[in-house]
């Protein structure tokens, strides 16, 4: 089953790191990408390759270069994180290996060079300069409002977490071994020039990460130069390395990575046992006991006839209702998604204006972190991603506060042992449902219209996620 938070990529993803806002406030650059819908900010991201060359050509296929000489967006990439940045970064208190990894590429294999406990800011830069190590720094939308904004809209994009590290390599200096990651990766050079080598996959959509010796990888299939302003892709399972050239003072470059546990592999070992959870509840078939000593034999060819056929069965079943329920990567991705990016546009996190009543209009906020959840306990979820003024205590790792709208086929509560893994918010019966699934559906909707039997019920209903500013009237 798919793990919380998904494993740690090399350069991808550290998904439980804990969430802390901006604190940077350095100049910037305009934005040159466009912030208005994810699909506007994906397309701004990849131009001049549309989305549907992207996805056509590209996506999970083979790399993509995509060179560019435009000084403004140079300049905008370079103020999304910076080597400078790091000195005012390790003054809020940086730890290596949490938030720093120091590291460098030795005889083929990667030497890590971390200290013990909190950076220092001149013994990080004595060891980048004096030891040409290369600085991993994780994460850095937790104090990049920009880098934030981006990887937020593409979590709304992709439908999938998108994480970031930030790479700062000296000159003459490679900081890791050919490799090949579990994550599709959009690679962003900020500062300086880095010099890169592909090679084919020698696992296709590879789902886990692994070093690859050089004797085994053969001769590149690509090889080139980022500059700042370029933007590369490649998929996971592409074997690669770089370096920063001579003469090149350092590279400073951030990957931008998603789809880590999201094959469909993935996705059946979550929504399957949902599948046969309901299945069991109406067909005697899948209640029927296995063979005596069927754990205990070897050849069980008999078995997995009978087996195949239970699976044709829910193959059918599967076709004919068309529902398949996810159930822990939903949860997975609510759980730990970034929030919105508001900036200084807070109003929309306290509820205001007039009480939702049966003649009020009303359309749910945020629509983009809304997602609807069939649990295979017939428990219905509707879930939004929390925002940084309604979280109790930080975001990701469990820590956040979660507004989570549940239907249960019962008012009566799970146990605390039950709720002690969940995200806690309103709950409401199953009855509620088809009212949700209205207001989940983006577009305004009247009090007086929801699909719920009494007037008492609508006005309660609408007024719950007016109170937890879920909805705006």
């Amino acid at each position: 089953m798919p793990k919380k938070g998904g494993k740690h990529a090399e350069m991808g993803r550290e998904m439980q790191a804990p969430f802390k806002r901006a604190k940077m406030e350095v100049a910037s650059s305009p934005s040159v990408l466009d912030f208005e819908s994810p699909d506007s900010l994906f397309g701004s991201l990849i131009s001049p390759i549309t989305p549907e060359v992207f996805f056509g050509e590209y996506w999970e296929e083979k790399p993509l270069l995509i060179p560019r000489s435009d000084p403004l967006l140079a300049a905008y990439y370079q103020s999304l994180f910076q080597l400078s940045d790091l000195k005012e970064l390790c003054s809020q208190g940086l730890y290596y290996g949490r938030d720093v990894n120091i590291c460098r590429c030795v005889n083929g294999k990667k030497k890590v060079l971390n200290k013990e406990g909190r950076v220092n800011y001149m013994q990080l830069k004595k060891d980048f300069d004096q030891k040409k190590a290369t600085i991993q720094f994780h994460q850095p939308q937790r104090f990049k409002e920009e880098l934030w904004k981006i990887q937020e809209k593409l979590e709304c994009y992709f439908g999938s977490l998108v994480g970031s590290n930030v790479y700062i390599t000296p000159q003459g200096s490679q900081g890791l071994p050919p490799h090949y990651d579990d994550v599709e990766v959009f690679i962003l050079q900020l500062e300086g020039e880095k010099h890169w080598r592909l090679y084919k996959p020698t696992v296709p959509l590879a789902r886990e990460y692994s070093v690859e010796p050089e004797d085994r990888i053969g001769n590149p299939t690509h090889e080139f130069v980022l500059k700042p302003g370029d933007l590369l892709y490649f998929p996971r399972g592409t074997i690669h390395q770089a370096d920063t050239p001579p003469g090149i003072p350092h590279s400073t470059h951030v990957t931008i990575s998603t789809y880590q546990n999201n094959s469909w592999g993935d996705f059946l070992l979550d929504a399957v046992p949902g599948l046969v959870f309901s299945t069991a509840k109406e067909d005697v078939a899948l209640r029927t006991g296995i063979p005596r000593k069927l754990l205990m034999q070897v050849d069980v060819a008999d078995s997995s006839k009978k087996l195949s056929s239970i699976l044709r069965m829910l193959a059918d079943r599967l076709e004919n209702s068309r529902e398949l329920r996810s159930s822990d990567m939903k949860k997975d991705f609510i759980m730990n998604r970034l929030p919105p990016c508001l900036g200084c546009d807070s109003d929309s996190l306290t509820p205001g204006g007039k009480l939702p009543k049966l003649d009020s209009k009303i359309r749910l906020q945020f629509r983009d972190h809304a997602i609807i959840t069939v649990e295979p306990d017939q428990e219905i979820s509707v879930s939004i991603a929390p925002v940084p003024a309604l979280c109790a205590s930080g975001y990701g790792g469990g820590e956040g506060r979660e507004l989570l709208l549940s239907c249960t086929e019962d008012d009566d509560t799970a146990s605390e042992e039950g709720t002690a893994q969940q995200p806690h918010g309103l709950r409401f019966p199953l009855s509620y449902w088809d009212a949700l699934k209205q207001i989940w559906s983006g577009s305004t909707v009247c009090v007086r219209e929801l699909k719920l039997t009494s007037d008492e019920e609508k006005e309660n209903l609408a007024l719950s996620l007016w109170t937890e500013c879920l909805i705006e009237v």
